[in-house]
C-alpha cells in the first residue's frame, strides 16, 4: 500500500505546485502524469506483494474477494487495517519529506450531486475488481496471472485519465482515508467508501454467478481424478509387461 500511495500522492503534490497563479486549473498534461504515476506504482505494488498477500492494495478488491469466498473475514479485516495504515504512513512521510506541503484530497466539483459521483465511482471500481477477478481469481485465468499486475495497473491508469478531472477517480477507500486523515477534510467522505464497495460487490457477484459458475461448475476435480486413474492403470500394465492400448 505504501509503494502505491507514496509515488501517486507525490505526483499529486508536484502537480499542485504547477497550478496557474490563481489556482484555477491543472495543466492537461497533469492528468496524464497522474494516470502514469497511478498505473506504474500500482503495477509495482501488486507485483511485489502478489506472492505474499495476493497483491491486495485496495479495501474494495479485498471485499470483492471476500464476497467470492476467496479470503476469510478475519484475513480481510487484517488486510483493511494494514491498507489504511500503509496509506496513512505514506502520506505522513510525504508531508515530512516535502516540508509540510499539503497533500491532495478527493472532493466533488461544483454542480454535481454526491450521487453523480457514487454512480461514476461504482462503474470505475467495477472495472477494477472485474479485472482482478479475470486475471487472478478466476479458475481459467491461467497464464493471465503473469500479466495481472500490469493489467490492474492499466485499468487504474485508464480510469484516472477518464475520471481524474471529475471526481478524482477514487477507487481506493484506503487512499481516500489517508488523505482525509492528513488534511482532516471529511466532506462527502462516505462516498469514497460506499461507491467502491458497491462496485466491488457487483463485480464479484457478476463474475462468481455468471462467469465462474457457467464456465466450470464441476470440471476441475473429476478431470484430475480421471487422469490419476488413467496413469495408475497405465503403470500397472507396464509393470505386467502387457501391451496398453489407449485412444
Amino acid at each position: 500500500m505504501f509503494i502505491f500511495v507514496f509515488p501517486s500522492e507525490g505526483c499529486a503534490i508536484a502537480l499542485a505546485s504547477t497550478l496557474t497563479s490563481d489556482g484555477a486549473a491543472t495543466p492537461r498534461s497533469g492528468f496524464i502524469a497522474a494516470a502514469i504515476s497511478h498505473a506504474f506504482s500500482l503495477f509495482v505494488a501488486v507485483s511485489v506483494s502478489a506472492n505474499i498477500s495476493g497483491g491486495h492494495v485496495n479495501p474494495a478488491v479485498t471485499f470483492g474477494a471476500f464476497l467470492g469466498g476467496h479470503i476469510s473475514l478475519y484475513k480481510s479485516i487484517l488486510y483493511w487495517i494494514t491498507q489504511l495504515l500503509g496509506s496513512i504512513t505514506a502520506l505522513f512521510l510525504l508531508k515530512v519529506a516535502t516540508g509540510g506541503l499539503d497533500t491532495s484530497s478527493y472532493a466533488l466539483r461544483g454542480g454535481e450531486t454526491p450521487w453523480n459521483a457514487v454512480v461514476f465511482m461504482i462503474v470505475m471500481t467495477f472495472q477494477l475488481v472485474y479485472t482482478v477477478y479475470a486475471t487472478t481469481i478466476g479458475p481459467k485465468s491461467g497464464d493471465m496471472k503473469c500479466i495481472a499486475p500490469i493489467s490492474i495497473g492499466f485499468v487504474v491508469g485508464a480510469n484516472t485519465l477518464g475520471g481524474g478531472g471529475l471526481y478524482g477517480a477514487a477507487m481506493n477507500p484506503a487512499m481516500a482515508f489517508g488523505q482525509a486523515i492528513d488534511s482532516w477534510k471529511w466532506n462527502s467522505h462516505w462516498i469514497y467508501w460506499l461507491a467502491p464497495f458497491v462496485g466491488a460487490t457487483i463485480a464479484a457477484l457478476v463474475y462468481e454467478t455468471i462467469l465462474i459458475d457457467s464456465q466450470n461448475p464441476h470440471e476441475q476435480l473429476p478431470t484430475k481424478i480421471v487422469e490419476k486413474e488413467y496413469l495408475k492403470e497405465y503403470l500397472i500394465q507396464v509393470e505386467q509387461g502387457t501391451n496398453y492400448k489407449h485412444n
